[in-house]
């Protein structure tokens, strides 16, 4: 049984709403990056690679920005894929969240923050229904990954 508080059909219409800008995941996690390191420049500092970058323009283009983008696609990706499974769904977030809290010390507020943003690019290129049915699927991911954090003393 699921430990999650979504029924079958919000699942369906979270995955079929995921799928839409999955579809061009570089690019739109290229974006979702880019607005993040825009509106939220402390956030850069966490990227090594990323610091000295200013311009929209010049992180769009850049190699790391891009891979990462594409890997959060990814990462999130595969834990949409699990939503009706906890267990599969936890044995994603789990080792993601341990990493981020542990090695690389990331602020858990930055997981809200790329949803949100994630977010508002579903309902800027999808429209409301679109952002609304995958509201809860990022405050599952980002309940499951504050509690990890907790759990390794945050």
């Amino acid at each position: 049984s699921s430990t999650m508080s979504l029924s079958e059909a919000e699942v369906q219409s979270a995955c079929g709403a995921w799928e839409k800008i999955y579809v061009d995941a570089e690019d739109n996690g290229t974006a979702v990056l880019v607005r993040m390191f825009t509106e939220h420049p402390d956030t850069k500092s966490y990227f090594t690679h990323f610091k000295g970058m200013d311009s929209a323009e010049e992180m769009k283009q850049s190699d790391q920005v891009r891979g990462h983008g594409k890997k959060v696609f990814s990462a999130i990706n595969n834990m949409v894929q699990h939503l009706d499974n906890s267990e599969a769904f936890l044995g994603i977030v789990t080792p993601l969240g341990k990493k981020h809290a542990t090695q690389l010390k990331i602020d858990p507020k930055n997981f809200r923050i790329i949803c949100d943003i994630i977010l508002q690019l579903m309902e800027e290129k999808f429209g409301g229904d679109c952002k609304a049915s995958f509201e809860k699927v990022t405050n599952e991911i980002c309940t499951h990954l504050n509690n990890i954090y907790k759990e390794e003393g945050w």
